[in-house]
């Protein structure tokens, strides 16, 4: 279980939070929906350890956790809506270089965990393609493995059906169902309520007056 208490964050003189408090349950999908401004995309860049918390607390599991731990903590295995993929680097060079790089794993055990979750994803076979050669199904995929490489306790999704089609939507739901069965907590963060009913658990309806 995931709680948020009190929560507390400013970009400048703007509140974005303010003593703002969630609690999502092991296993659960759960999407936020609003319009932008809201402050959707800066939670989960938060609780990945990506902007800094002015207050508030951060309890997973009935531990809490600080605030300048989440960078190291791998709460948060974050899935970028522009995938943010090295275009240099191969898709396995992009799964394996945070685990060596930063993780200490050895590039014998990253690449057979990298291997095993392409091929759990179906994208094996695009392990020394390079991004700009991947459809946009493709990329989605590769982004959510290199999110799980970390072993993150929760999967957060920035705006995963931006700019897809209909057929390329029903494949990002279809991995985020796939996920729930295997208990993988979740958060989603969409515009797309259509989307959101289609996938979680709970649905969070939130605007930048509420936050």
């Amino acid at each position: 279980m995931l709680e948020l208490k009190n929560i507390a964050k400013k970009f400048g003189d703007k509140i974005i939070f303010d003593q703002f408090d969630l609690m999502i349950n092991g296993g659960e999908v759960v999407a936020i929906v609003g319009p932008s401004g809201g402050g959707k995309t800066t939670l989960l860049r938060m609780l990945a350890g990506l902007e800094t918390i002015d207050a508030g607390q951060v309890i997973f599991d009935g531990e809490e956790i600080g605030l300048d731990e989440l960078i190291t903590r791998n709460l948060l295995g974050f899935v970028f809506q522009d995938f943010q993929l090295f275009p240099h680097m191969t898709v396995l060079e992009n799964l394996t270089l945070s685990p060596v790089k930063t993780m200490n794993v050895s590039k014998t055990d990253a690449i057979l965990k990298a291997e095993t979750l392409l091929t759990n994803l179906e994208v094996i076979e695009q392990k020394n393609a390079y991004p700009f050669s991947l459809s946009g199904g493709q990329k989605q995929r590769v982004a959510l493995a290199r999110a799980m490489m970390i072993d993150p306790k929760i999967i957060g999704y920035d705006e995963p059906t931006s700019a897809l089609d209909p057929a390329l939507r029903d494949q990002v739901a279809k991995l985020i169902l796939e996920n729930k069965k295997l208990g993988i907590t979740q958060i989603v963060v969409t515009h797309d309520m259509a989307f959101a009913e289609k996938i979680a658990d709970t649905i969070i309806k939130v605007n930048a007056k509420e936050l």
